[in-house]
């Protein structure tokens, strides 16, 4: 199979040399490598390191649907899925893909890169240093909810911190911050500028992104095995998705977050050993963002890239799921929260909130899915529920 050209940065067209030349070197397999641009039905996403489990789950269902996809995802901070399309900066070096057994494989980009078919980013695009607006000829396409935690190793005896002392801490470093017990400079664990997880907590405690004191560990799998690992668990704190964490509880836990003007910390779950996510989505907890997709669109504001349409639209809903996709399920068995189990919404990143009714309600169905139980009625069609929750959606009643 040739090489996808939509997927070639246009300036390799202007090399003065003759295309059968060019292509030679894409075609080889040096060492046995798998070239990216030569999977069948390839599509090319970049952007941070907490979606990727997401994206394991998906890229492994594609492969089972009747018009398969082949996903492939490099992960080398979340602004690189924005600033791709703002610098034009070619993805170069190694990416991920999945197969039908979910096992994780490698493939190789082109030595002289090739454009991402989509970014996903946790935050804005204009949040990423640089980036004042996105670009024109770039749309954006709301996913499912990620949150993010402040997390410490289990043998540490903390449970909650507030806005301020994340301010002090991060701010001016875990030394001259002055908060106890996180006074260890050496055991402050941080990301960069890039990471929508800094972003975030910065934007929850009021600090600048670029401000944030702390030691790089470059990725959300790292953060966990630095903040676990520390030798001295009291005084080490860390930040990363919340999904992450979930998935690490064995050896980190996630400490309740007081925003400013809360008199209270919350957990994103309703107790500390909980999987509801009821206080991201009744908003008693604050540090949430939708997933947001960024992609190359036509003039009607369409994903031009018809593969890339369909696996934004299934994210977003605008396109129907394939049979082998259960994408809402997908959603909730990580840890991330559908748009239509929340109750709340807010406009700006890590900005006010405000109520909403999804036109749709799944609140009932995650909670069983994600937990095991619901508290709201059973059933197979609308005549089976009550009048307060007069609509059957996905085996529960609903208030719509």
């Amino acid at each position: 199979m040739q090489p996808s050209l939509s997927h070639v940065f246009p300036f390799a067209l202007t090399l003065a040399i003759p295309l059968s030349v060019w292509l030679a070197p894409s075609l080889a397999h040096a060492g046995g490598e798998t070239l990216c641009t030569e999977l069948p039905n390839v599509v090319i996403g970049a952007g941070g390191s907490a979606s990727k489990p997401l994206l394991a789950l998906v890229g492994t269902a594609l492969n089972d649907i009747d018009e398969p996809i082949t996903l492939v995802y490099q992960s080398p901070g979340a602004c690189f899925g924005i600033t791709a399309y703002v610098d034009d900066t070619p993805l170069t070096g190694t990416a991920s893909y999945w197969d039908s057994a979910g096992a994780e494989l490698t493939c190789t980009f082109p030595v002289i890169g090739v454009a991402p078919d989509f970014g996903m980013l946790g935050v804005q695009a204009t949040q990423c240093e640089g980036v004042e607006a996105i670009p024109a000829g770039i749309g954006e396409f709301l996913g499912p909810i990620t949150s993010w935690s402040l997390i410490a190793p289990n043998d540490s005896t903390q449970t909650s911190i507030s806005a301020e002392a994340v301010y002090f801490v991060y701010g001016f470093g875990a030394a001259a911050g002055e908060v106890s017990p996180w006074t260890v400079d050496a055991e402050l664990y941080s990301r960069n500028a890039t990471s929508a997880a800094l972003i975030a907590v910065a934007l929850a405690a009021g600090l600048p992104p670029g401000s944030v004191k702390g030691t790089d560990v470059m990725s959300n799998g790292n953060m966990i095995t630095a903040v676990s690992g520390s030798l001295d668990p009291e005084a080490a704190i860390g930040y990363v998705s919340t999904e992450v964490a979930d998935l690490n509880r064995d050896v980190v836990h996630t400490l309740a977050f007081q925003a400013k003007d809360q008199t209270c910390a919350y957990w994103p779950d309703s107790t500390a050993t909980g999987f509801d996510k009821r206080n991201v989505r009744d908003g008693h907890y604050f540090m949430w963002s939708p997933y947001r997709f960024y992609a190359p669109v036509d003039a009607g504001g369409q994903i031009e890239n018809e593969l890339t349409r369909r696996l934004v639209g299934y994210f977003d809903g605008s396109e129907a799921l394939p049979v082998g996709l259960p994408l809402l399920d997908l959603e909730i068995d990580n840890g991330n929260i559908p748009q239509c189990a929340m109750e709340v919404w807010r406009d700006d990143e890590i900005g006010p909130l405000y109520s909403q009714q999804p036109e749709e309600p799944c609140g009932c169905y995650y909670e069983f899915r994600a937990t095991g139980e619901t508290e709201c009625g059973a059933c197979d069609a609308d005549p089976d529920c009550p009048a307060e929750a007069p609509t059957c959606r996905y085996g529960y009643c609903e208030v719509q």
